[in-house]
């Protein structure tokens, strides 16, 4: 039986915990709140600075253009209904191409990781293709494949799956050895060990290549528009280079900022998803 005294003295200590956790969570609340606030006063202090150096004759408003000249460019477009043909071109391609990625990407992988025989012979073209210059086969990918949609997904795709094979398969490698014995052991082959012990295991590396490839993807897609596109913002972007409207190219370039910025946040929203179902 507990005395009085040591029933107080676990009441306190209880007390205690929950005010110090209390005190913590507070602070953490705090931080994050300051850290969100600074992101904002940077990016509005920014603007506030760029619109006034154009406004005082500081720096030339047709060549850098000016957050408002940007702001009504948008507008404008958006009433026209161009930009949302531009934007959703670009969204779709980076999509399409990052799931192509993901897939063979995985496919390969798990390849390269069922024959060391292939992976050793292999290895050394997938980190030459790696290496190489995407913007240097855009070129090749127009004459190959003509100047269409299917060729910006080849060109998005390009850029990333040659280093998510690499990435995935150096994962997959990686996994305990006592796991797999174990799947042995108990009278497993080398399919359970790849279901039960390597996917499972690489989940969390898994989702943070993807983290990385969506922005690659989108990347490669818009090499690909600058080349071959009649649409999307890598359109636009060369498109009103040629004919000095930079308006659009900054625009484009903003544009593109606030999907990679979405398109990486989607991706961490799976990744908390994950964790929490763990």
């Amino acid at each position: 039986m507990k005395t009085r005294t040591e029933k107080r003295q676990m009441r306190e200590v209880k007390a205690c915990m929950s005010r110090n956790q209390r005190d913590y969570l507070r602070a953490r609340n705090r931080h994050r709140v300051f850290v969100r606030l600074m992101r904002v006063v940077l990016l509005l202090g920014f603007c506030i600075l760029w619109e006034a150096a154009v406004t005082q004759g500081w720096i030339d408003g047709f060549i850098f253009s000016s957050p408002r000249r940007i702001w009504n460019t948008f507008l404008s477009m958006v009433r026209d209904g161009t930009i949302a043909e531009h934007v959703g071109a670009t969204l779709m391609e980076t999509i399409i191409s990052f799931l192509l990625v993901v897939v063979t990407g995985l496919f390969c992988a798990i390849l390269l990781w069922c024959s060391e025989k292939l992976s050793e012979i292999l290895e050394p073209y997938l980190v030459v293709l790696n290496s190489l210059p995407k913007s240097a086969l855009a070129p090749l990918l127009i004459v190959w494949l003509g100047a269409n949609q299917r060729t910006i997904i080849v060109a998005g795709m390009s850029v990333a799956v040659f280093g998510t094979i690499l990435n995935l398969y150096t994962g997959f490698k990686e996994v305990s050895k006592e796991k797999s014995k174990l799947v042995y052991t108990l009278g497993g082959n080398r399919f359970h060990v790849l279901t039960k012990v390597v996917l499972p295991s690489t989940v969390p590396a898994t989702i943070s290549i993807m983290k990385v490839n969506i922005g690659l993807c989108l990347v490669g897609v818009v090499i690909g528009e600058f080349i071959g596109a009649r649409r999307g913002l890598g359109y636009l972007i060369i498109y009103g280079s040629q004919v000095f409207k930079l308006d659009w190219v900054l625009m484009s370039i903003v544009l593109l900022c606030i999907i990679a910025m979405g398109l990486y946040g989607a991706i961490g929203a799976v990744e908390k998803w994950y964790h929490r179902h763990l």
